[in-house]
Formats: C-alpha cells, structure tokens, sequence
C-alpha cells in the first residue's frame, strides 16, 4: 500500500515534487497551498502553479490563511502518513508537525545548513556561490533547522540567473524527493542532525533591497543582478537591470558614472572596483531591451550618473 502523502507548495519550484510524487504512485491525498491573490495589472485573481498542477490531477486543494489556525483540522481529517513541503510560504507549528505519522518532508533549495530561509537560490548567487544543491530534512518547529536526510550538490552555471537556476533545483529536488522517500520505505534512509555552527540565514527578499551600489565591484554587482532577477529586480535609477557583465577597468572616474552609451559599444558604468556592462535593461514603463537597443532611440550620456541622488522633499 502506498504511502498517504499530502503535498504542500504554492509557487513553480513545488510542482515538479508534485509531479515527481504523483508519477512515483504515491497517494497524494491533498494539496495546500497559499490562499489566491491578484496579480498582474488588471489584479486578476489567478491560481498558483501548485494548484494548477493539483486540479489537472484532480487532487483536492486546500488554502489556508495560516495553515497553523484553519489548516489543521482539514489536515487531520487527510490522515496522512507523510507530508511534504517545497516552498510553501508558511510556518508549520508543532501542532501541524505532529499530524503526519511519519513526519513532514521538506525539499529546500540550499545545502544546508548554508543558506535558511525564503530565498536560498538568490541569496547564494548574490553571496557569489558556483555550487549549490538540494537538501530534504525533516520539518521541525525551527526556520531550516530540521535534520538533513539527503543532499545533491549543483554547479552554478555561468552568467544564471535566480530564475534559471530555480527551475533546474526544483528537478533536482523532484529526483532527491522520491529517492528520500524511497529510502524512508525501504528504512534506511540517512539522517543526520545539523551542524548549528556553519549555519547561514538569510532574509525574504523585498523589493526595495534592488537599489544597486556601485561602490560595491563590479563582480558584487554582477552576481547582485542575477541574485535579484527575475524578482524583485535589481535597479539603477530609472533602470531595472535584467543582465550585466563585469568588466576590468581602472580610470579615475567616480562609482556610478557612465562609461559608454553608445548603440554599438553598449552601456558600462564604473564601478568601486572595474566596470559592469549593463547588458540587459528595463527602462520605467517600458519593455525589456538589449541595452544596444535601447541606446539606438536614447541617449545617454558618458560622464553622467546611471543613478543620480533625488533631490531631499522640502
């Protein structure tokens, strides 16, 4: 008889978990997610891609506000053996942990204890990592404490992004899942408790952290913007950055001063340290752009701020 599993997740990373679990033939009982919200400009309410996945399996949904409060007589009533969570937005309490016979399965996107917390694949680009993973321990009270069952680690690619690398960790995390699950059937899956020592947390990202420093290097600066993208965007002025390159440069002009604007040569901007090529833009309002592009209906010009200061409200 198959494990009795439910499933929790909301945004892209969770679904191929859910997929992975539903191939494997295990009983996928429910699924939670977060509650529903507008989006867009026209603050349409749309579906979270977990809960797309799950109504195309037809496997009942559930969302609560706070899983904790209205989550856990639903959860009772699914009488689990097993759950599962891959970025599913909410803290479980004791109470939660304690419904599951076997216990509560997390898929998180770091090697822990490296990296806690909401945002592990963007902080670790930002940090300048080329290695990364997947970890699956088991849930406790604490933020990514719980003990680490297995791990795989990933190599960063060149130039990835937040987004792109977020996708190949959540197929990575898919495969670990079931061979975790399949080792916890089998008893013999490692366990072992975290080392508190080298442990890293990191915070949620808010849009408002995207202001780029330019005093920072520009290879900082370059590893900020793939961190922050495709949320919640890395900015210079006016100018979401969407791709930017580090280059080696040691003139005397000050941080955050243009280099080149011009529609052959491309954008670059001084740096405390080099010069980052803004490669990709988004000017407000407007469309991304190759910043080549862009310069061919704008100018902008050497030796002024990417980022001038906004004069203090009287």
């Amino acid at each position: 008889m198959s494990l009795r599993v439910v499933f929790m997740g909301t945004p892209d990373y969770g679904v191929p978990s859910l997929e992975a679990l539903i191939n494997a033939g295990y009983d996928v009982v429910g699924v939670f997610c977060q509650p529903d919200k507008p989006s867009g400009r026209g603050k349409k309410i749309t579906f979270c891609p977990v809960k797309q996945c799950a109504i195309a399996h037809n496997i009942p949904v559930f969302q609560p506000v706070k899983t904790r409060v209205d989550g856990v007589e639903p959860l009772r009533q699914l009488a689990p053996d097993l759950c599962v969570t891959a970025a599913f937005g909410h803290i479980l309490s004791q109470e939660v942990l304690d419904i599951p016979r076997i216990g509560t399965v997390n898929v998180h996107a770091s090697l822990l204890p490296k990296y806690r917390g909401s945002a592990p694949v963007n902080w670790a680009l930002i940090e300048g990592e080329t290695v990364t993973g997947v970890t699956t321990m088991m849930t406790d009270k604490g933020m990514d404490t719980g003990d680490i069952l297995l791990q795989r680690e990933v190599e960063v690619l060149p130039g990835e992004n937040a987004g792109q690398l977020v996708d190949r960790l959540a197929q990575v995390g898919a495969e670990l899942l079931i061979e975790t699950l399949r080792a916890i059937e089998r008893g013999d899956c490692p366990r072992r408790r975290q080392e508190e020592s080298e442990a890293t947390y990191y915070p949620l990202l808010k849009k408002e952290m995207g202001k780029m420093d330019f005093a920072k290097s520009a290879k900082c600066l370059s590893d900020f913007v793939r961190g922050m993208t495709p949320w919640p965007g890395a900015y210079a002025g006016p100018y979401k950055v969407l791709e930017a390159v580090p280059e080696a440069y040691d003139g005397p002009e000050a941080p955050g001063v243009i280099l080149r604007a011009d529609p052959k040569g491309g954008l670059a901007v001084r740096c405390g340290e080099g010069a980052l090529n803004l490669v990709r833009i988004q000017a407000a309002g407007g469309k991304p752009m190759n910043a080549c592009d862009y310069l061919r209906g704008h100018m902008m010009e050497a030796g002024a701020l990417i980022a001038p200061e906004e004069p203090d409200a009287e």
